[in-house]
């Protein structure tokens, strides 16, 4: 039985090594590229190392693959204010040399997008794909503007990319000390008993939805042949990181919170509507609650 193949680009991150899981359990053939192997390899796992802004190693991976899931980026939400013309000159622009290798294979692509930025502030919640995308921040325009380079590459050149807004993801392989993850921030730091710190009044509203949850709707995508292209990977519930901080005292933790200025870099809410991804993936999603609470368990090796 011939298998499909994925490659994962920046295979070794949070959702990458997350999305691997989920296409070897559904009998995939999975390589994951990135600039070393971690630390302690998946035997399962084909391991490409390599530079993706060499653009000999970069061929050299995606060639004769059925799907690649575009998963890098140099910068977070967090620096890329200070560190824009990084992502504009770096991942934006060698993405546009990614694409063009595809144009004429049978190669699919899923580029991983942040459903948590590129809408910046909206009045209109939940948000639908259809909303005028507004990013305040860097991070979120350079996803934005890979967005309409794919979306460009395939009015133009009949490619198959897609694009997975996804929203606030948590769970299992996150790291937190990465620029990325309140819930698993809040989580790990409410079990250790350190503090817990917050950027504003605490009221900031982010629609937060489990890895596998993630996964799964990533994973549906690979079948989908109708005309949308952009889908919000989203659990389509806002919650805020004060709600958060009642949830972990109801499981018997007492976190201390210290409540710091809000940054500039962050909407006040974000809730993305998941309507168009639950046509195509129509099973329930982990609720908020029973999220954490998964997570928990996972930590305490229960």
């Amino acid at each position: 039985m011939i298998k499909n193949k994925l490659l994962i680009l920046g295979g070794n991150g949070f959702l990458g090594k997350n999305i691997a899981e989920t296409f070897l359990n559904n009998g995939w053939k999975v390589y994951v590229f990135d600039i070393q192997k971690p630390d302690v390899p998946d035997s399962r796992i084909n391991y490409i190392t390599g530079n993706f802004f060499n653009n000999s190693d970069l061929q050299t991976a995606v060639s004769g693959k059925d799907l690649v899931i575009h998963a890098i980026s140099t910068v977070n939400p967090g620096n890329s204010n200070a560190r824009f013309m990084q992502g504009y000159e770096n991942d934006l622009l060698q993405t546009v040399r990614l694409c063009s290798m595809l144009i004429g294979t049978a190669t699919k692509m899923i580029f991983l997008s942040s459903g948590g930025t590129v809408y910046g502030n909206q009045e209109i919640q939940p948000i639908n794909e259809s909303a005028l995308a507004r990013p305040i921040n860097h991070y979120g325009c350079v996803k934005l503007c890979i967005e309409n380079i794919l979306r460009t590459f395939n009015t133009q050149f009949k490619t198959k990319f897609l694009i997975a807004r996804v929203a606030n993801p948590y769970g299992p392989g996150q790291d937190y000390l990465k620029g990325v993850g309140f819930i698993d921030a809040a989580l790990k730091k409410a079990i250790n008993n350190q503090k817990i710190e917050i950027w504003g009044d605490g009221e900031t509203v982010r629609d937060y939805i489990y890895i596998t949850d993630v996964c799964n709707m990533i994973y549906s995508l690979w079948g989908y042949s109708g005309t949308d292209d952009t889908f919000n990977i989203s659990s389509g519930e806002g919650v805020s990181q004060n709600e958060i901080i009642n949830i972990l005292k109801n499981l018997g933790y007492n976190p201390g919170v210290i409540y710091k200025p809000a940054r500039n870099v962050d909407a006040k809410k974000m809730v993305l509507e998941n309507k168009r991804i639950l046509n195509v993936y129509n099973k329930k999603t982990i609720s908020v609650k029973e999220g954490i609470q998964k997570y928990c368990n996972y930590l305490l090796g229960k």
